[in-house]
């Protein structure tokens, strides 16, 4: 199997890397290398009750101890207070989290192979163990560890009734109570009834997050599985009775058809297997995007700026069209939603933006041949509808001045990206005209303008144009800073916001530019010297006093500096394409452009174990942090990687991994 180099990690470094896989409901499963839970959104079984939300911790972790010659070999690695144990850790001789997470263990005349592959669709787990070197059989005892929580929550030893109880020989059903699901979990074995509780598992990253970190575990009892060479035995976990022939032969059907193949270019097919991660299905044919993993809910922001990367740069034309039919008809008053609230409660609607990007997205949707009619007879009225309810006013303060510029105010709501908020202290509170939301006004009027005219509207479309017009007038006019050679971040009506923050971009990137051109050398200059970073732009200049270049410790700390300096990969995405907007689109840009995705690429192919997280530090080494998985990261990587680096036009459909060039980056891709 392709393998994570672990030769060089001890137990800090294992507990370090931690890894995903998704089930496509809003499920998923996620720990680290070794195994050792380090948060409390880790699990084997994390489960959409209400798929995609409404998400519980079901089955934690299993402990196997192998039994050969007389002698227990515990392949687990936890930490409780003061210890290791046990130390599992010390046998595991291999990791691959390609398809699905795989290892290798190995020790006195037997080597074990484990693999963890969620079903599609639904809230099962698949736990498969071979035998695939030694001298004869050997028994292995698995000790199955239940949460049955909230992924919020934590579990408590408590005094209320708690019991597996036999459905048949081979299978188990733990009963659902006030406070907890009901749960299934089958095996190939025997099961031996011997319920305790396992007391103060220590969550590592949430306690050094400021949160509560430890953890009572239920085990209802001992599967004991005998192991004969080339003949695989199964634990099986659902929140829904299992048969285990049909689950197996799905588990066997989902990745027999799309098996791992080696490709000349690793980034790519890495990034494309990513990208599949955050895209979720509903029984009813809709899709969302879930925001990041492994605590965030499904966004539309997020779904809006990364359907060119996730969907249309993958030739996904038909997921789109879904998606973006599914958003329209979530609109009111304008508004578009921001994200699903994770109990149940529905969508809300806090963002500014959002709406904004949904045109974009339409737009792009089109240049990458999609439905005309759909768009022209379903989605251009949904547009037209935001035009005007934002030039005229709607929910969170949103309208337009005498120049035509957007502005929002929502006291305590924050209504762009920057949204960290601690309490009532909204911490980037960019009330008044946001660049970004301009640049984004202003690409919407252009987009609709031209849809108008293509629809036999052309007098709509004329006024449309003329507005345009206008706040490209006002925006160059009133967000120049001159003195900075940059544009201001907020124009308010009483003073201006000159902090140096990447938001600018989007009046040179996207695909109606509302910054004039003679400007654009100046603000890519201002942004390369102070905001780029290896593995991403900065949220603040270094040298604004607000400037926080560490994100770690508790959740008021690490808040102050998610937008104050924190460093995101989803931004190298509209900076790139700004650059080669200017440049134009050289070999030696192509080149540019492929360096500054080396650090992410790196951490891609090496420790993040095929995904890319959230953010980085601000600061030099630029630790990860943020959540492990961030589909912003993904997309606009992916999106600028295909479109300005490997040039693939839109139209040539899904990217080939075959067809393309290696990178410079291919030989890391087992780096630790």
């Amino acid at each position: 199997m392709s393998r994570f180099d672990i030769s060089a990690l001890r137990f800090d470094g294992l507990i370090g890397r931690e890894w995903l896989t998704t089930h496509g409901n809003g499920s998923f499963a996620s720990s680290t290398i070794c195994g050792t839970n380090t948060r409390k959104y880790h699990g084997l079984l994390v489960a959409a009750m209400a798929p995609p939300v409404r998400r519980m911790v079901v089955l934690s972790r299993v402990e196997e101890t192998v039994i050969h010659g007389g002698k227990g070999f515990e392949l687990a690695a936890n930490e409780y207070p003061g210890v290791v144990h046990p130390r599992g850790h010390t046998l595991l001789r291999a990791f691959s989290p390609e398809p699905f997470p795989r290892w290798a263990y190995q020790s006195e005349g037997w080597t074990i192979e484990k693999q963890l592959r969620p079903i599609r669709g639904e809230n099962t787990v698949v736990l498969t163990y071979t035998l695939v070197g030694g001298g004869g059989p050997v028994d292995l005892e698995l000790r199955p560890l239940f949460a049955l929580r909230g992924i919020h929550e934590l579990m408590y030893q408590w005094n209320g009734r708690i019991e597996a109880v036999a459905v048949d020989a081979h299978q188990q059903r733990i009963p659902a109570s006030s406070r907890t699901p009901e749960a299934f979990f089958a095996y190939d074995g025997e099961f031996s009834p011997q319920p305790c509780w396992y007391l103060n598992t220590i969550y590592r990253r949430e306690q050094e997050r400021g949160y509560a970190g430890l953890e009572d575990l239920w085990m209802p009892g001992v599967v004991r599985l005998r192991l004969v060479p080339g003949h695989p035995a199964h634990f099986i976990c659902s929140t829904e009775p299992i048969d285990m022939r049909r689950v197996l032969a799905q588990a066997e059907r989902q990745f027999d058809a799309a098996p791992l193949t080696a490709t000349p270019n690793a980034v790519l097919e890495t990034l494309l297997r990513a990208a599949d991660q955050f895209l979720v299905e509903s029984r009813d044919g809709g899709i969302t995007v879930m925001a990041a993993y492994p605590w965030a809910t499904p966004s539309g922001r997020d779904a809006m700026i990364c359907v060119p990367g996730l969907l249309l740069a993958r030739g996904r034309i038909d997921q789109a069209t879904r998606l973006l039919r599914s958003f329209a008809a979530l609109e009111r008053n304008g508004l578009m939603p921001t994200d699903l609230a994770e109990d149940g409660g529905g969508w809300r609607y806090t963002g500014a933006d959002v709406s904004l990007w949904f045109i974009h997205a339409v737009d792009q949707y089109l240049r990458y041949g999609g439905d005309e009619d759909m768009v022209l007879g379903e989605l251009l009225p949904v547009m037209l509808r935001i035009i005007e309810r934002y030039q005229h006013g709607t929910d969170l303060g949103i309208g337009t001045d005498p120049d035509g510029l957007v502005h929002t105010h929502a006291p305590g709501t924050p209504t762009t990206w920057m949204d960290a908020k601690v309490g009532d202290w909204v911490i980037t509170p960019r009330q008044g005209r946001p660049v970004s939301l301009n640049a984004l006004w202003y690409n919407a009027l252009c987009v609709v303008a031209g849809l108008c005219r293509r629809v036999g509207q052309p007098e709509r479309g004329e006024d449309l144009a003329a507005l345009a017009a206008r706040v490209r007038e006002a925006f160059n006019g009133r967000f120049w800073n001159e003195r900075e050679s940059c544009c201001f971040d907020v124009v308010e009506d009483h003073g201006n916001d000159p902090s140096v923050r990447p938001n600018q971009l989007l009046a040179i990137s996207l695909p109606h530019a509302v910054l004039d051109e003679q400007r654009h050398g100046a603000v890519l200059a201002r942004v390369r010297r102070e905001l780029l970073t290896p593995v991403g732009l900065r949220t603040l200049s270094p040298h604004d006093h607000s400037y926080q270049g560490t994100y770690a410790g508790p959740v008021v700390a690490r808040d102050r500096a998610y937008h104050q300096g924190s460093v995101y990969p989803w931004l190298l995405g509209p900076f790139i394409t700004a650059l080669m907007r200017h440049q134009g689109r050289t070999q030696q840009a192509r080149s540019e452009a492929l360096s500054m995705l080396e650090g992410c690429f790196q951490y891609l192919l090496g420790p993040g174990l095929g995904q890319v997280c959230e953010l980085f530090d601000g600061d030099a080494p630029h630790r990860p942090g943020g959540a492990i998985a961030s589909a912003r990261s993904v997309a606009e990587l992916l999106r600028c990687y295909v479109q300005d680096v490997l040039e693939i036009a839109p139209g040539q459909g899904r990217p080939s991994p075959a067809a393309c060039q290696p990178t410079r980056l291919d030989h890391v891709s087992n780096r630790p």
